[in-house]
């Protein structure tokens, strides 16, 4: 039996974007299986009220609907149940054409060089918010774990199953790539960032984007906390 590498989206409301997505993914999937491994992609539909569930039929092997949305957290930990793969990839609902781009995350884990990979986007010219987030999550990463990342927000992400199963946990909402990596570093895993030219909807100044930015800075700093007071080791 071929290896099985399992592709995880999780989705909330992305009718504008899922199947551009996906079928990027799809695409990619050749070059994925050229190298001798299967693959399979699984859509995690947070609850969302569009027609996201429609548009992702044609492209995913495996869709999973949530009553309501439970948050990005508990998408991935279904996701994780659901999948097969000895190796998962998180990607973005709304990465798009760029989503053709994720066997590069694949590699480094395949050949042995990393147990977790985290893309760093490119920069993107468009304003958004000030940075209090991020650099947050940076400082956080760093001085609970030691590892200093320059992308530590990152949902685009490869790791090996093993890591995710030793983790045994995974913070809600928008804190989970943070407690993610904490917890992966503190157990001395290799994690490694990979410049990877993935393009996602960046949230503006407007009211919608500081609502986002809000929801984030809540989570990743319950995160933190939860990090802190509770140690994976």
């Amino acid at each position: 039996m071929q290896p099985i590498i399992s592709v995880v989206v999780p989705a909330l409301n992305e009718e504008n974007y899922i199947q551009e997505t996906l079928s990027a993914i799809r695409k990619a999937c050749k070059q994925v299986v050229s190298h001798g491994n299967d693959i399979e992609i699984i859509v995690i539909d947070d609850g969302s009220r569009d027609d996201t569930f429609a548009m992702a039929v044609p492209w995913a092997d495996l869709i999973v609907q949530h009553p309501r949305p439970y948050g990005k957290g508990a998408a991935l930990q279904t996701g994780c149940k659901m999948a097969k793969g000895r190796i998962l990839v998180f990607l973005d609902a709304d990465l798009g054409m760029t989503a053709e781009w994720f066997p590069s995350l694949i590699e480094p884990l395949t050949s042995g060089q990393s147990d977790m990979v985290i893309a760093r986007l490119p920069a993107v010219s468009q304003k958004s918010g000030f940075g209090l987030v991020k650099n947050l999550a940076k400082q956080g990463v760093y001085r609970l774990s030691g590892f200093e990342p320059s992308a530590p927000l990152s949902g685009q992400r490869a790791v090996h199953r093993e890591v995710l199963e030793r983790i045994g946990r995974l913070s809600g909402g928008f804190g989970v790539e943070v407690g993610l990596t904490i917890d992966a570093v503190k157990l001395g895993y290799r994690v490694a960032e990979l410049p990877i030219p993935f393009a996602h909807r960046v949230s503006g100044r407007d009211i919608g984007g500081w609502l986002h930015r809000g929801k984030q800075l809540y989570a990743v700093s319950g995160t933190l906390w939860n990090r802190w007071r509770q140690p994976i080791c």
